[in-house]
């Protein structure tokens, strides 16, 4: 029998469509499934929802819901966590204090100012996380879904010898995007993706193993639907050649081309279609949408009826591969061991990853295309400062690692963005006890 713990069950679409995922599959149709959250009544919540899921497909599972995430990774062969470290009350301040300054953010939960803020805050939780499991469920894995991925993985595999990687659904999410574009099925689609989360490139994307970037290429140019769905990120393609994962609002925020100005974020970041074109404090304004809104949307869901269909999600495939199902590959946040020969050493990429019974084995890719790589290595750079800050409580490595934050850079002096900073300390301070 297999122990699947969730550490922050509380973020409940997650919850439900990983569980659902992870039943349907035979190896592990008779799992525990360990529920734990800070937070009661999500935690009640998600208990109820799990129950169902399990009745509905008549699965001999069992679920168990604590507060105590020592008893949740008790004997777990898998943890998968989905943590927020602090509510909006205390993220917020990432995205409005920049914006005091002039710095304008779309999401702020990947990389500069906000981005870096909130691994901080959240590192020492991952950490403690890892630590517990070394204790409670040494052999088991990590698969972590919480943000700032890079630079929360990179501090664990750093730290801990427990075996993990990160997820994210951008990969397979913007790949599904581009085969659409050009009428193809995903099963006649190959590809090779590899960068780090959020910045990854597709360095091979072919349809029946042939090249379709002239395909993508011709669609992106000569068909204003598909060019206005992602307007930032088919601008970065026209200009580098290869396409950039995750969404055209978070992309618009890494570099210095979209946001610097208040005529280009207009231009590029406000009248795209896709799920997430790039206006200011997208994300922050659903959080404080959804925390009015998440009990209704819930009891919703208790009224329709149970999808038990298996999705795409790729904790569920990695789990039974690892329990001894088919192999899986996909693309997950592992340390660089010349995995990718052009980013920093130990630095977290994410390349494609095979899972196993013999555990998780990355696949080396080489050198990332020069144009992309610049970029690529600058944020990785940056994030290999930031990890080092939070891990030794270096208060002036932070500023110096947000000072070369491409997009705060470019609109910000040097003077400007140490009193941002500061502002930011002064901000956090209960929750950054590591920096004096």
């Amino acid at each position: 029998m297999t122990k699947i713990a969730f550490i922050g069950a509380g973020s409940l679409g997650f919850t439900r469509g990983l569980v659902r995922d992870i039943l349907t599959f035979p190896l592990l149709q008779d799992s525990t499934i360990a529920l734990m959250d800070i937070n009661q009544e999500r935690l009640d919540f998600a208990e109820r929802s799990v129950k169902r899921i399990i009745e509905a497909g008549n699965y001999p599972a069992k679920v168990q819901a604590t507060l105590s995430r020592e008893e949740a990774l008790e004997g777990a062969d898998a943890v998968l966590v989905t943590i927020l470290a602090g509510d909006v009350s205390v993220w917020r301040h990432d995205i409005e204090i920049p914006k005091a300054y002039g710095v304008d953010i779309n999401v702020g939960d990947t990389r500069g100012v906000s981005g870096i803020f909130r691994a901080l805050r959240t590192i020492p939780v991952m950490l403690s996380i890892a630590h517990d499991m070394e204790r409670l469920c040494p052999d088991a894995t990590m698969l972590n879904y919480t943000n700032p991925m890079a630079m929360l993985c990179r501090a664990m595999q750093r730290e801990s010898k427990i075996q993990l990687t990160g997820l994210c659904h951008s990969v397979q999410g913007t790949a599904a995007m581009l085969a659409g574009w050009i009428g193809a099925p995903m099963s006649e689609i190959t590809y090779t993706c590899a960068g780090i989360n959020h910045m990854a490139w597709y360095l091979k994307f072919e349809w029946n193993g042939q090249d379709a970037y002239p395909l993508i290429r011709k669609a992106i140019t000569e068909r204003p639907e598909v060019y206005n769905e992602e307007i930032v990120r088919n601008e970065m393609f026209l200009a580098l050649d290869y396409y950039v994962t995750e969404s055209s609002g978070h992309n618009s925020e890494y570099n210095w081309w979209f946001r610097k100005r208040p005529d280009l974020i207009e231009k590029y970041c406000t009248h795209g279609t896709g799920w997430n074109p790039g206006e200011y404090a997208y994300i922050l304004r659903e959080y404080e949408r959804r925390e009015g809104t998440w009990q209704d949307e819930v009891k919703d869901w208790f009224n329709q009826p149970v999808e038990l269909e298996r999705g795409h999600e790729y904790a569920a495939y990695i789990i039974n591969a690892l329990q001894g199902g088919e192999p899986f590959c996909f693309n997950g946040n592992v340390p660089n061991t010349g995995l990718v020969t052009n980013l920093p050493q130990g630095a977290c990429v994410e390349v494609p990853v095979w899972a196993s019974k013999k555990g998780l084995e990355p696949v080396h890719v080489g050198a990332l295309p020069p144009q992309c790589a610049l970029l690529t290595n600058f944020s990785a750079q940056i994030e290999e400062m930031a990890v080092e800050a939070a891990l030794t409580g270096d208060r002036r490595l932070v500023y110096q690692a947000i000072a070369h934050d491409p997009l705060t850079a470019a609109v910000l002096s040097l003077s400007e963005i140490r009193e941002m900073v500061d502002k930011m300390f002064a901000q956090n301070a209960p929750y950054l006890p590591q920096f004096k």
